[in-house]
């Protein structure tokens, strides 16, 4: 067996993908690490263009360089395999994020791992069903109350129709 295949990376998530169905859709080799908090960040929603069509019908999660803010989010490790379809999921070929490589504080200390930063920001409050997702992900993975309840706070675009969560919703039942 070669080392190769064997290689693995730390992803920190914050938006759907804490939600290990959402992520395991396109990056089956994803597993739960540890909760993990990102100092000196702020999350935010939004759209890449002012205008952009969004799978989500509606903003997307982001980062934003914040000193005193923190993120708190979920490190999976994936197979190096999986790299390309994590970045595809997130429209890096297409300019809508950019890779990031972060320090996450976790109980085993700090640990280097790839995340991703919209660029192009529009502020866009999300759908109801991006944040019922992350909300999900977020109480999954044991995310700090206080943390779930800034969440479940945030205000939606009060979107109704077919969205992403249909298709996780099948994987989830």
């Amino acid at each position: 067996m070669s080392t190769v295949n064997c290689a693995r990376f730390m992803y920190f998530a914050f938006g759907s993908n804490l939600l290990k169905e959402r992520l395991q859709l396109a990056n089956p080799s994803a597993i739960f690490f540890s909760a993990g908090r990102l100092k000196d960040y702020k999350l935010n929603f939004g759209l890449w263009e002012k205008h952009a069509e969004s799978a989500w019908h509606g903003g997307a999660a982001t980062i934003e360089f914040c000193p005193g803010s923190e993120v708190w989010g979920v490190i999976w490790t994936l197979s190096n395999e999986n790299l390309s379809s994590l970045d595809k999921q997130e429209g890096v070929s297409l300019g809508q994020y950019s890779p990031l490589e972060v320090s996450v504080e976790t109980d085993q200390g700090l640990m280097l791992c790839r995340t991703y930063q919209m660029n192009n920001f529009h502020a866009s409050p999300p759908s109801p069903q991006y944040k019922q997702v992350v909300c999900l992900g977020a109480k999954q993975n044991g995310l700090p109350v206080e943390y779930l309840k800034s969440l479940e706070a945030i205000q939606t675009n009060s979107y109704n129709g077919p969205s992403i969560l249909d298709q996780i919703g099948t994987v989830m039942k």
